[in-house]
């Protein structure tokens, strides 16, 4: 049985979907690969036919979480990661993760840091992603990164976990993985669930995955319409009073600069 499966999650006719797929079909340790979707197209089907990537199509109205719900339940294997269509994935990403899960088998969440690739330059990181960084510091250490108060101390001041990025143990948590009450923000409390779970947190602070920033993104589209900052004022509720929400919303906003 295979061990890990990358489980894109396909939505329109993005041009980057084969820069995806490229980027997981050359890992340098071979692992499964799927594609899910709820719009399908010829362009999809080609793609992934040139690939050799079966397709499974989701009946109904797209929907974040149900689209991820249905490429994670369509995994047959232990270790799955929800691959976005716009992404890219480093060739050792999958050879790193298997390295932790021989190390940890309790490990419920995989990470690591990234590179944001834009559409018109290739910057260094910001301040705000090395703020990031030093908030999973403690999830680098073997002896801390299994207690809850650690896994949700990354999560505290915002979400500095990338979500393409994470790989997920569902031998541990089961399927339908995805219940949040948020569309936006679903990832962030997806995080918050599994860190009062048992199991440990494992990030490896090397950028294995390019995250695409682009026009036509969906975080851009919510943050224009202000869906995303309603959104994340609840997800800090979850952690702290009113007046630190207020506070940690106003820095927070810092980061949309990401897609000006």
């Amino acid at each position: 049985m295979t061990k890990h499966t990358f489980a894109i999650c396909a939505y329109g006719d993005s041009p980057y979907l084969e820069a995806c797929m490229k980027s997981l079909v050359s890992q340098s340790v071979k692992t499964n690969i799927i594609l899910c979707t709820s719009t399908p197209s010829q362009y999809i089907e080609k793609l992934a036919a040139q690939y050799k990537i079966p397709v499974y199509v989701r009946q109904g109205e797209s929907d974040i979480q149900d689209d991820w719900n249905f490429a994670y339940d369509k995994a047959d294997s232990p270790l799955v990661t929800i691959a976005h269509q716009d992404d890219m994935y480093g060739k050792d990403y999958v050879k790193t993760l298997l390295k932790y899960y021989g190390k940890y088998p309790d490990m419920t969440l995989f990470t690591t840091d990234y590179v944001t690739v834009k559409e018109r330059d290739l910057k260094g990181k910001k301040l705000v992603e090395w703020v990031k960084v030093i908030l999973r510091l403690p999830l680098r250490n073997p002896k801390w990164n299994h207690f809850t108060w650690v896994k949700k101390a990354a999560l505290m001041f915002g979400n500095s976990i990338c979500c393409p990025a994470c790989t997920y143990q569902k031998k541990i948590l089961g399927d339908h993985l995805f219940q949040s009450e948020f569309r936006y923000t679903l990832d962030w409390d997806t995080l918050l669930s599994l860190a009062e779970r048992r199991g440990r947190f494992i990030c490896v602070e090397r950028p294995l995955i390019y995250y695409r920033v682009h026009s036509g993104a969906t975080t851009k589209k919510w943050i224009q319409n202000n869906k995303r900052s309603e959104e994340e004022l609840a997800m800090f509720a979850k952690f702290w009073p009113k007046p630190a929400v207020q506070a940690l919303e106003y820095f927070y906003k810092k980061a949309y600069g990401a897609y000006e």
